[in-house]
């Protein structure tokens, strides 16, 4: 359970640190300042900072940006557009401080208020642009060390090892039902003889009907032995009631992952969005919402789950919350990213910003419906555990 816990916190720092790393990196690129750029959140634990005169100094406490700027210590005052990199106590994920970034009326050319529309939208959109990158390259680590997938329609630069026919669906009432064959097992032999293509396994299983038959089978990485009778459908055709692929360890050398990691980043953000989609749908026409939703307790159970399968099945499922992240955070909804860009895409229409105090309003809304939503789903992951 320990163990759980701390892979969970170091997944979320990894993808809430990739997040503010990329908001830092495209605010400096476009000459805006970054007060603070922290792992973890505060309070500050020490901090580093070059001085006026190029050297680094440390800073502890609640310090400020402005308070060293404002100090009579020439010493203390940072070096122009200079950064605090700071280690906080509260060892989950970052943050990056930007000048400007509340719109506080700093208008001067380093601030993030003085830029023009499309530069702070893009300042703004940058950590869902992280995210997106982030997971692109754990799905080409992935590919390198091999990753398990269908074997049907490959690249012919692709590798496959470990080769056995997936169980894809269980009819009901099948025999492999009554046997306690399940969705996602991996069947590796059939009496004795190992299988990895689906016709072979079909015309092994086929002439069996009505005869016990031994399934060598993974089963989440543990091999078990499962005997099930094959049911006779027409004469001389047995059947088990599954529905199956052929899978296996695929792997692919340096330029053909880098494709495919690709490949497969877009397929996963088509069909995130699609979900998305599907639960806004339901959600307006007042249908039922899936249950399969979970917050941060039912994450930390994958997480602990994917972690026993083994590491290549923990960067999939880690890649695959990076996209999540960065579909929620792109989402025009205040106190997001894609709803502070709404509001530029709003001022970019009308020529002028929306009153700061409206929006300030709208995001302060938005993030008390968040915490609320957080809430409300992580108590049904409680009840679930129970």
């Amino acid at each position: 359970m320990l163990s759980t816990i701390i892979i969970f916190i170091l997944v979320l720092s990894v993808l809430v640190f990739a997040h503010e790393l990329g908001h830092f990196v495209t605010a400096k690129r476009l000459g805006v300042r970054a007060d603070e750029f922290g792992f973890g959140f505060p309070p500050r634990m020490v901090g580093f900072y070059k001085n006026k005169f190029g050297k680094w100094r440390k800073v502890f406490g609640k310090t400020t940006y402005e308070d060293l700027e404002s100090s009579t210590l020439e010493d203390a005052v940072p070096q122009s557009g200079s950064t605090i990199y700071s280690l906080n106590w509260l060892p989950i994920g970052g943050f990056v401080k930007i000048k400007g970034e509340n719109d506080n009326g700093d208008k001067e050319a380093d601030s993030f208020a003085a830029k023009k529309v499309w530069q702070r939208m893009l300042i703004l959109s940058a950590g869902v642009i992280m995210n997106v990158v982030l997971a692109w390259f754990l799905f080409t680590v992935g590919y390198l060390i091999g990753m398990p997938q269908a074997t049907s329609d490959l690249s012919s630069s692709a590798r496959v090892s470990n080769a056995m026919v997936a169980i894809i669906d269980v009819r009901a009432d099948s025999p492999a039902e009554v046997a306690g064959l399940r969705a996602g097992d991996f069947i590796k032999a059939i009496n004795g003889q190992e299988v990895a293509l689906e016709e072979d396994m079909q015309a092994m299983i086929s002439p069996l009907a009505g005869q016990e038959v031994t399934l060598l089978v993974d089963r989440e990485q543990t091999e078990m032995t499962i005997v099930v009778v094959p049911e006779e459908v027409s004469e001389g055709h047995g059947v088990i009631g599954v529905g199956i692929m052929a899978a296996g360890t695929v792997r692919y050398p340096l330029f053909s992952a880098i494709i495919e990691g690709a490949k497969t980043t877009g397929w996963m953000l088509k069909e995130i969005v699609l979900a998305f989609g599907n639960l806004i749908g339901n959600l307006v026409s007042g249908e039922s919402v899936s249950q399969e939703f979970a917050g941060p307790v039912g994450i930390a159970n994958i997480t602990g789950q994917a972690t026993s399968l083994g590491f290549v099945y923990l960067l999939q499922f880690v890649a695959l919350l990076s996209l999540n992240l960065a579909i929620i955070n792109i989402l025009p909804f205040p106190a997001l990213d894609g709803g502070r860009i709404l509001f530029l895409l709003i001022e970019k229409v009308k020529g002028k910003p929306v009153k700061r105090d409206i929006e300030a309003v709208a995001h302060n809304i938005g993030f008390l419906l968040l915490i609320a939503l957080i809430i409300f789903i992580t108590y049904k992951d409680i009840i679930k555990l129970f």
